[in-house]
């Protein structure tokens, strides 16, 4: 590593359709074969950067560009989208807008096509990557048919094929559960040894991306960088936290219990951390016992026997389903992909008809439209783009208003802005939607649900995307709002947010209710967390390394002291 593949001299980039730059002077050596993790909160210039790299910008989205920008050799301002995708492949963060064949094996070997490669070898080439990313019984499969993390594999397959210098990763972690998640970062890092190439990893989840290891941490703020060192100099230190990135949550239960990183030799990893009697000692002290909140326990819906099949031969996604959500509760909702949870949910807002009973507040939903099950039930996707139908901002969130009849256009502006400013949208709300980023455009989904304040809200993966500052944010209103008396059920892999938020969590696996239990009791349950595609957290981590005697209550003790503001009297 003697040369750099990629280098960024004074380089700011403005939009065509901005007033500011959204880059500012960056000055950026990368090194052939590094792994670099570029952080920072949305709209701090990462996706910006990441264009410059795979040739988007200036070649698809247009702006002013000073000083220069050199990817393995090419000038960015001089070099034609179709040359650079030789430099650089691009895995994206929405994996199913990457799909273009009807297969895998279509799509694996679709830019091979398009090279003219001989038949025979290209059927090695495909073989080859397949079988190294464990998609051999895939092949004949519909890339859309899978779970998150084979489309993750599938659309990595797709671009390995090119023999790129550079593999780019646009938040590869946002849509997965932990598990799959975790697994995706072994796999990068497998192949960036096998390959040699320079990764590059666009992401929030910093304490999932240090699950493999890193050469350096570039933190981006305000278009600017504001942090480029390796791992544990960067951990030791507060950067993170003012750019309103979550550190990991072992750093921050370490911190609570003051004791000082200084001290420690890498603080890269639980793992990594010294067997130090005096720091279980400090640990310890957090340690405390929350009284359970009486809860009244008044049923708002249940469902009895309730079974559903997308055809006749398949077997039930779900099977004799008994559940009862009462007023006022906090959910989560946990299970690998393919579980259930998504049919479920599409059973209780009625999109899909299937057996059992279902009622609402004791009334049978049997005859209940959709549009009469809205007006109770509010649903936010998952997946932004198919709630999506209005181009701007502010018609989007307000649509559901206009539409219900509200015609004072003081009082629907006054609800519409009250929710953006809670999303974090109030300064874009005159913007079009297709100037979001992804994870923007989700909180644009949850608002326009929020603002019809319906008595239960299902929330799909609601943080997913979102940096420190949002998803702290969206959680404490949800949470004001469930203390107001509105009943929240998130569907959710960050067990963190479950332990932190939810008091109940409900586990599915294989389309039956697994689990009906506190996320504290999941977590001391690995059969359980391993159906749910989930991995224990840092927290748990750290607590079974230095012996806790109750790692409940050092959890509760931190999520405690973190709500106050993370000081320890």
């Amino acid at each position: 590593m003697n040369k750099p593949i990629i280098s960024f001299k004074d380089f700011t980039f403005k939009y065509l359709t901005q007033a500011e730059p959204t880059l500012k002077n960056i000055d950026l050596e990368i090194m052939a074969g590094e792994k670099i993790l570029i952080a920072g909160p949305s709209g701090s210039g990462k996706s910006t950067l990441a264009k410059c790299l795979n040739g988007l910008i200036p070649n698809e989205d247009k702006g002013e560009i000073s000083g220069s920008c050199i990817v393995s050799g090419h000038d960015i301002t001089k070099t034609s989208l179709f040359d650079l995708s030789f430099t650089t492949s691009t895995i994206l963060q929405d994996s199913d807008s990457q799909f273009i064949g009807l297969t895998v094996a279509e799509d694996i070997a679709f830019a091979l096509e398009n090279d003219a490669v001989e038949h025979q070898k290209m059927h090695q080439i495909v073989q080859k990557w397949a079988k190294e990313l464990n998609l051999e019984d895939l092949l004949a499969h519909s890339p859309q048919a899978l779970s998150g993390g084979q489309k993750q594999r599938v659309a990595l397959a797709g671009v390995l094929v090119n023999g790129s210098p550079i593999l780019l990763f646009d938040e590869p972690l946002a849509n997965l559960d932990s598990a799959s998640g975790y697994q995706t970062m072994q796999l990068i890092d497998t192949l960036q040894q096998k390959t040699k190439a320079t990764v590059i990893i666009v992401e929030h989840r910093v304490e999932e991306v240090l699950t493999c290891p890193l050469d350096r941490i570039v933190v981006l703020d305000d278009g600017q960088i504001i942090a480029d060192t390796p791992p544990d100099a960067l951990l030791r230190q507060d950067i993170l936290q003012q750019a309103g990135i979550r550190p990991p949550l072992y750093l921050e239960a370490l911190r609570q219990a003051k004791i000082s990183l200084d001290q420690l030799p890498d603080v890269t990893s639980v793992e990594k951390l010294p067997s130090d009697p005096t720091i279980a000692q400090a640990l310890a002290k957090l340690q405390q016992v929350i009284p359970p909140t009486a809860q009244k326990n008044t049923p708002q819906l249940e469902l009895q026997d309730v079974s559903f099949s997308y055809t006749p031969e398949q077997k039930y996604p779900l099977t004799d389903i008994d559940l009862t959500i009462n007023t006022d509760e906090f959910i989560s909702i946990a299970g690998q992909n393919g579980a259930g949870k998504t049919t479920l949910i599409k059973l209780i807002c009625g999109f899909l008809s299937g057996s059992g009973k279902m009622t609402w507040e004791g009334q049978d939903l049997a005859t209940a439209s959709i549009k009469e099950r809205a007006e109770k039930i509010g649903y936010v996707m998952q997946d932004p783009n198919q709630m999506i139908s209005q181009k701007m901002i502010f018609d989007e969130v307000a649509l559901g208003l206009r539409l219900r009849g509200i015609t004072d256009e003081a009082q629907l502006k006054e609800r519409v802005e009250k929710v953006l400013k809670v999303c974090g949208l109030y300064e874009f709300r005159n913007w079009p939607i297709l100037a979001l980023s992804y994870g923007q455009k989700k909180r644009v989904t949850i608002a326009s649900i929020l603002v019809l304040e319906p008595k239960l809200i299902i929330l799909d993966e609601p943080t997913a995307g979102q940096d420190q500052q949002t998803y702290t944010e969206i959680m404490q209103f949800l949470r004001k709002l469930n203390q107001q008396g509105c009943t929240i059920i998130i569907i959710t892999h960050d067990m963190h947010l479950m332990l932190e938020y939810t008091k109940r969590t409900l586990v599915f696996s294989h389309g039956k209710l697994q689990a009906d239990l506190t996320p504290a009791q999941l977590l001391s349950r690995p059969e359980l967390l391993q159906q749910a595609s989930l991995r224990q957290t840092s927290l748990y981590q750290l607590a079974q390394k230095y012996n806790l005697e109750n790692i409940d209550a050092f959890i509760a003790g931190f999520n405690h002291l973190t709500l106050k503001g993370g000081h320890n009297e």
